[in-house]
């Protein structure tokens, strides 16, 4: 059905496309026909950072930035949704357009700088939703606070959402917010995780409950960069890694593409070599005490097949959804 409903879909803004398919999906939830049309959830349950997931295929953050479709998206059969990038106050993001689509090679370049209603606006859509798989936030920073506060912005959305996720993903590897990678390296780096790890243990000391802090990083990290950070990340006890964001960089992308110079974080498939060469480094330092979950270029079963065996417990999904649809999730049943 959506290899048919596809051409019709490019023929709209990517960003209007977006909105309007998550749209028909809630309408179709609403009327209980999301188990029809796509089957049942994947039975394949695992366990990773304690938490016990339905199946190991994540939805990827930027989906639902404000939590509105948590259900309808769940129906598609996802053990894990990530919602956010939230921030601590409203933000339109960057102006339009902002996203872009290049089919012949199956990719996407975005900037949308982290458009969103705001963290309240977030946790009130959270708290209606029924999904019964796990649910990821994903935290970041307002685009106009300065780097050197960057850590209050993210302990203000820990501390709203902690009550209400199963685990929270931090941020700092979008190339959209200006300054924000920065936060990757050096003391800026050291002084975020060592406050981020007081407020969780203070958290889970107030609500009775461990939530999980997960990293996402960059796909466009060093060799020596990756190893710097996998070793803090050690060395502060951090649940989980998300390899990798979005890249910078445009190898694999056709030259002659009209949008391919545009300026923005590509995913897709010409992401998928360096996301997991990320994911295989990343293994080599961790060694299984760290789970790492995988996300980027996952346009199909055997790309899951290959993050799970480069050494990642769990995939996320983007990009691959938007050219391949619901198919995509039904087909990684065997994963």
């Amino acid at each position: 059905m959506y290899s048919l409903l596809r051409p019709l879909l490019f023929t709209l803004p990517p960003e209007t496309a977006h909105y309007f398919t998550l749209h028909t999906l809630k309408v179709l939830h609403r009327f209980k026909l999301t188990q029809l049309v796509f089957g049942k959830m994947p039975h394949a349950p695992c366990t990773v950072m304690g938490l016990h997931f339905p199946n190991p295929i994540g939805l990827a953050a930027g989906m639902d930035k404000n939590a509105e479709y948590i259900d309808s998206l769940a129906a598609l059969g996802f053990g894990f949704i990530e919602v956010g990038t939230v921030t601590p106050r409203p933000q339109s993001g960057n102006p339009k357009p902002r996203l872009f689509r290049l089919p012949a090679d199956n990719a996407l370049i975005n900037r949308m700088g982290f458009n969103n209603q705001g963290v309240d606006k977030l946790l009130a859509q959270v708290q209606k939703a029924r999904f019964s798989g796990i649910l990821g936030i994903n935290i970041g920073k307002n685009f106009d606070t300065p780097l050197e506060n960057a850590v209050d912005d993210y302990l203000v959305c820990l501390h709203k959402v902690y009550a209400y996720a199963d685990y929270v993903t931090v941020n700092i590897s979008s190339p959209n917010t200006p300054g924000l990678r920065q936060l990757q390296q050096g003391e800026e780096l050291e002084r975020l995780l060592s406050k981020l790890k007081q407020a969780q243990q203070q958290l889970a000391d107030q609500h009775k409950k461990y939530v999980p802090l997960v990293i996402k990083i960059a796909p466009d990290l060093s060799e020596e960069e990756l190893t710097v950070m996998a070793n803090k990340f050690l060395a502060y006890k951090i649940d989980g890694v998300i390899a990798t964001n979005t890249t910078l960089s445009r190898v694999g992308v056709d030259k002659n593409s009209a949008l391919s110079n545009e300026s923005g974080g590509l995913s897709g498939a010409p992401l998928k070599a360096r996301s997991t060469q990320i994911v295989q480094q990343l293994s080599k330092i961790l060694k299984n005490q760290i789970p790492i979950i995988a996300a980027g270029g996952i346009m199909s079963v055997a790309d899951a097949v290959e993050k799970r065996n480069a050494g990642a417990s769990l995939v996320q999904l983007y990009t691959g959804l938007i050219y391949r649809g619901p198919t995509l999730v039904k087909e990684m049943r065997e994963l």
